[in-house]
């Protein structure tokens, strides 16, 4: 692992780091934001997964959450969305290849060799990242942003025991019936469409839920409401009785202006799981 930058912020460190990824086959970038109580022992740490099109950088830049978690005493990790390189297969579409890994493990080519994101933020970046940094390993929570929502609840739902709550803004809820979806999953996944439920958000709310709390927010005025099928999740917590809150946030489009608007809400959600 090598130090790409490092910059103090509300009295902890934003960093930026880079590896050889196992996982991916190549170089792997993400950020880790430590709170001021990281210097007297480990923390606990939140996982913020960003959307299509996005990098690490993403949400470490927009949505404000540094100052939030330093007074929560929470660490942040910023993962990237995808492998990238010029070794790795990519598409002219902002929607599919580098920039929209949809946090699974391809099977098909030319996508199988680099896109395993499942494997990547589901075992090696948490072992890097509870190996070299003052982190509580015990105390592991999960956000995301649109595809990075989607990625947040499915992480959750199937790999029990890891978060203690989890939280989306405006995820991606029904792949496996939208346009944000179905084109991928065909390209990374194929053409059998049950193996495609094992990352659909609304599918495992149904069969398998979440054992803590659940927060989603959703802005109304959101341009791509039929591309991220809301309705099909809060049908699904409804139906489950899950632990949470849904919530419609009047007016709100898909932008970091919403992440950014009610971020302090979510980590403060978090805050309170991870105590």
């Amino acid at each position: 692992m090598r130090m790409i930058s490092e910059n103090r912020a509300f009295g902890g460190v934003q960093g930026v780091y880079a590896h050889a990824s196992q996982a991916t086959g190549c170089d792997m970038t993400f950020g880790l934001y430590l709170p001021p109580a990281a210097e007297a022992g480990p923390v606990p740490l939140l996982w913020f997964l960003a959307g299509l099109s996005c990098t690490h950088e993403n949400a470490m830049v927009k949505a404000g959450a540094q100052a939030f978690a330093a007074r929560a005493g929470l660490a942040l990790c910023f993962p990237d969305t995808s492998p990238r390189g010029p070794g790795v297969a990519d598409d002219a579409a902002y929607d599919l290849g580098q920039g929209a890994g949809f946090y699974l493990n391809a099977t098909e080519a030319p996508w199988a060799a680099h896109y395993r994101m499942w494997d990547y933020l589901a075992e090696e970046l948490p072992r890097i990242v509870t190996a070299n940094f003052t982190v509580d390993e015990a105390r592991q929570s999960v956000c995301g942003h649109s595809m990075g929502g989607h990625g947040a609840l499915t992480l959750a739902m199937r790999l029990p025991g890891r978060y203690r709550s989890v939280s989306a803004f405006a995820p991606i809820a029904q792949p496996s019936r939208s346009d944000w979806g179905r084109k991928q999953f065909a390209a990374y996944l194929g053409p059998d469409e049950s193996r495609w439920l094992a990352h659909d958000a609304s599918y495992l709310m149904q069969t398998e839920g979440f054992a803590g709390e659940v927060l989603i927010d959703q802005g109304t005025a959101d341009p791509y409401l039929d591309r991220l099928r809301p309705e099909a999740l809060a049908g699904a917590m409804a139906a489950r009785r899950q632990p949470g809150s849904f919530r419609l946030q009047a007016g709100y489009d898909h932008s970091y202006f919403f992440v950014a608007s009610f971020i302090a809400e979510h980590i403060a959600f978090h805050a309170k799981a991870l105590a």
